[in-house]
């Protein structure tokens, strides 16, 4: 996608304390540096949203990002610069994107055939919201939501049915745990992504 050069107006963003409040200072940048107005945040697949982002920091600040690690053999602090144009992209068979974001996974355990999407920002967005609204659950009963709700954003369908509830009935009373963990797996494997 085209994307602009920072200006003192994404400054302006960044340094935005309220926009920082509310946890929303990288969208509105990223938003505010698309060129096409056809291209929107929202529809962009999670992995692409962080290709974006780096670039945006490499237009905007230079490759250089200094940071401080801790050395896991001596527990010293080190300053470290990344050269933040030797990350590579996650290599992906582009053959599985032919049908766009529409893929089909037989699970290895029960045999049930899932479709299922990869996560746009907008998904990672109602994820998020979800959660929230389940904390006061997960601290009751002491059990985080997040896997199941992953998978209930990501399944389209299964055996065919695409309607929410056989979906979320799928997934909270049907999905084996080893089948759960090879579509997760999967997924995984075919995500585009940077390699942090």
């Amino acid at each position: 996608i085209d994307v602009k050069y920072m200006t003192a107006k994404e400054e302006d963003i960044l340094t935005s304390s309220n926009l920082i409040q509310q946890g929303v200072v990288v969208d509105r940048l990223l938003e505010s540096v698309i060129a096409n107005s056809e291209v929107k945040l929202n529809d962009m697949l999670v992995g692409d949203k962080n290709a974006l982002m780096i670039g945006t920091r490499i237009l905007g600040y230079g490759k250089e990002y200094w940071t401080n690690i801790t050395d896991p053999d001596t527990k010293e602090k080190v300053e470290h610069c990344v050269d933040l144009t030797t990350l590579k992209h996650k290599e992906v068979d582009s053959k599985l994107m032919e049908n766009g974001n529409k893929f089909e996974f037989e699970l290895p355990n029960s045999k049930r055939v899932i479709e299922f999407k990869l996560l746009t920002h907008k998904d990672e967005k109602e994820i998020e919201e979800e959660l929230k609204a389940l904390k006061k659950f997960t601290k009751l009963s002491g059990v985080t939501n997040e896997v199941t709700t992953r998978l209930k954003k990501a399944i389209t369908a299964v055996d065919g049915d695409s309607s929410i509830k056989r979906i979320n009935e799928f997934v909270d009373y049907e999905l084996l745990s080893r089948d759960s963990f090879e579509l997760r797996d999967y997924l995984r494997k075919i995500t585009p992504d940077v390699d942090m």
